[in-house]
């Protein structure tokens, strides 16, 4: 690949590494710096974006010294679906069910925030019960989120039957949900300005049921893992990103209190009942793969307490705000009644009208801080819609995470933060 300037080389690569500083044009003579990923007796390897270890089409091409990684480029984008632009030719009604397909492991808390995003704008109080609901269903994601988390970082490094555990719980969480709203993934269970069916009968002593088995599945979880010398040895001290870096990538959630930053918006910028329930913040120090495993351990636990909670709490009532801009009518009022069917007609076909302004709307979801900006011009739809998603700042931060790891380590690193598609690619 060399000629006889070892400063100098000549390429036959494809033109998708122009990105890498060089250029498209074939068989040219180019002059790299020291920090080229193309330097002479290295090996550069595609990780991804189909391999099962990449947890998504991430594409992760790495410059290898022997099984050491000394420089990576992390690209994402192959199932970009465009998820801003659709909530701005959709009415705010219609794009609730996209609101699932951004993090799908944790649906009801996208569900949950992009209403809360709408109702700031339209000044709308939503139903003492209504909240409470919220609040369980986006406890119960996040505990969902996290076993999926935990349980498929411990299948990528060889602890297959360790899954299993969380797996069956997360199975008994869906039929919950399902009883909610009809869905087990992607759910579209709110509304702008309610909910879309009253929790049935007997439902919170159901959750607190699940609580109660769920917390000594995970304590089980817990002895079986925990404590293991193999995952020990895979994951401590591995992927370290300290405090300076967590707070240089903008990482939020369990990622980055894993490197002592201690920012959970549940308690520092409260919205619906935070602020009535006790719970924790879990935080450890090093930011390696273990601590980012370890709070979400302790993080499930937390949201368990936080359900016990809002079961012994939650009473009877209204799901519904009395605003006739977003109350959905009865079946009785659309089957029986002239004006019932018209709103029906119009709720549906050309959606309410949202005054003008903007407003960002921020919640702890299961891996960071989700948030909703949305600007109105007036209408039934969104003038701008920009989403974050904190899977998209995780990623940023994956090539210095695993700068002078080991390949293996790469897979634990990218399980360990949690890093979804289809928030990503939103």
């Amino acid at each position: 690949m060399s000629d006889s300037n070892p400063k100098n080389f000549k390429t036959d690569l494809p033109l998708d590494v122009a990105r890498w500083g060089i250029p498209s044009t074939y068989d040219v003579t180019v002059k790299r710096d020291s920090d080229d990923i193309f330097e002479d007796s290295k090996v550069l390897v595609n990780i991804g974006p189909t391999h099962p270890a990449m947890h998504g089409a991430f594409r992760c091409m790495a410059r290898l010294n022997g099984e050491i990684i000394e420089k990576s480029y992390c690209e994402f984008g192959y199932t970009h679906r465009a998820k801003e632009k659709l909530g701005e030719n959709r009415t705010y009604h219609q794009f609730v069910v996209y609101t699932d397909r951004l993090n799908y492991c944790s649906a009801l808390i996208n569900n949950v925030t992009y209403a809360m995003a709408v109702e700031r704008l339209m000044g709308i109080e939503v139903p003492e019960r209504a909240v409470w609901i919220r609040m369980m269903c986006a406890e119960l994601a996040r505990v969902i989120d996290h076993l999926i988390c935990v349980g498929i970082n411990a299948v990528d490094l060889g602890a297959f039957s360790y899954f299993l555990y969380g797996y069956h719980q997360r199975e008994k969480a869906y039929t919950l949900i399902e009883k909610l709203c009809g869905a087990r993934l992607t759910t579209s269970y709110t509304r702008i300005g309610g909910l879309m069916a009253d929790a049935p009968e007997g439902w919170e002593k159901e959750v607190k049921d699940w609580v109660k088995e769920t917390r000594a599945v995970v304590d089980e979880m817990d002895r079986l893992l925990t404590e293991n010398r193999i995952w020990l040895k895979r994951t401590k001290g591995v992927a370290i990103m300290n405090r300076e870096d967590c707070l240089k990538y903008s990482f939020t959630g369990p990622n980055a209190r894993a490197a002592g930053v201690d920012i959970d918006l549940r308690r520092d910028q409260p919205c619906m009942f935070y602020d009535q329930v006790d719970f924790d913040v879990p935080v450890a120090q090093t930011g390696d793969v273990f601590d980012r495993y370890f709070v979400r351990m302790e993080e499930i636990r937390q949201s368990l307490n936080i359900l016990t909670q809002c079961a012994d709490r939650i009473k009877r009532g209204p799901i519904w705000a009395e605003d006739k801009r977003t109350r959905i009518p009865e079946k009785d009022q659309v089957y029986n009644t002239m004006e019932g069917l018209i709103h029906h007609f119009k709720f549906f076909m050309t959606g309410f009208n949202v005054p003008a302004g903007e407003a960002y709307t921020s919640f702890e979801a299961a891996n960071g801080e989700l948030g909703f900006y949305i600007v109105s011009k007036g209408g039934p739809t969104a003038h701008r819609m920009r989403i974050r998603g904190p899977s998209f700042w995780h990623y940023q931060g994956l090539d210095p995470m695993i700068r002078g790891e080991y390949i293996a380590d790469l897979v634990a690193a990218l399980g360990s933060i949690n890093v979804i598609a289809g928030e990503l690619d939103r």
